[in-house]
């Protein structure tokens, strides 16, 4: 069918919801419009500000020379759980847990689709059926429940299960295009900075888990210029996407 044009579901338009997201109210909210480059299935954030795709790295995984993480580092089975394309049901095909995904490409042309990924209550195929669903460069967490009936990953690197209780090496940089950190992991918590963004081209959110709903966003912005942000240890998650890298201020 092309490039789909399946909205997420929640998804804000626009600039940034801050704090608690209110805007668009309701988990099963249809309003943003597709505007990816993914592989084939492109359907835009369900939880996130609607935010265009970056062209940093954001590919790689571990830290570089200096302490920056590039993709995550977090400590996981190393046997994937399961591929990267493909309808998983979820109890038989892939059970419930967190899963992780990284090494993602960015869409931008260079040969590497954009990965896409859905959390489905069923296998219709409707807008109704997603819970949740992401385009993808660099990492991701997801976390599929035991309730739902279907995910679906396309254009993505395998999947492997993260075991909640394996510690990391968290550091204090991070890649601005990245994708997504596990808070006290991968990275420490404390208060960062972006410098050198344009055109609200930038996008951030903390998380306080991988289930990707309107309810598990803390705080998000989309940023011109510098963007200044304080990751909390209680914090599960941190989300960067088209941001230039981030350092910790102090």
């Amino acid at each position: 069918m092309g490039m789909k044009g399946k909205v997420a579901l929640g998804a804000v338009v626009g600039v940034v919801v801050i704090g608690v997201v209110s805007a668009n109210a309701g988990d099963n909210a249809n309003s943003s419009a597709d505007n990816g480059k993914g592989k084939d299935k492109d359907k835009g954030s369900s939880t996130s500000a609607q935010h265009p795709i970056g062209n940093g790295s954001g590919s790689g995984s571990g830290s570089d020379s200096t302490g920056a993480a590039k993709g995550t580092k977090a400590a996981e089975k190393t046997e994937a759980a399961f591929a990267g394309d493909g309808d998983f049901q979820v109890g038989s095909d892939v059970k419930p847990g967190t899963y992780r995904t990284t090494g993602n490409g960015d869409g931008d042309g260079d040969g590497d689709g954009m990965c896409y990924w859905e959390r489905a209550k069923d296998a219709k195929g409707e807008m109704d059926s997603i819970l949740a669903n992401d385009n993808v460069s660099g990492t991701s967490y997801v976390t599929i429940k035991a309730t739902d009936k279907l995910f679906k990953s396309s254009g993505c690197k395998d999947w492997t299960a993260v075991d909640p209780k394996a510690k990391g090496t968290a550091v204090s940089k991070m890649a601005g295009d990245g994708g997504m950190f596990r808070v006290g992991t991968d990275i420490a918590p404390g208060t960062y900075r972006s410098t050198g963004n344009t055109d609200d081209s930038c996008y951030w959110e903390r998380a306080k888990d991988a289930d990707h709903g309107l309810k598990s966003i803390l705080a998000n912005n989309n940023v011109t210029g510098t963007a200044v942000v304080t990751i909390s240890a209680s914090d599960g998650y941190f989300k960067t996407t088209g941001c230039k890298d981030w350092k910790k201020a102090g």
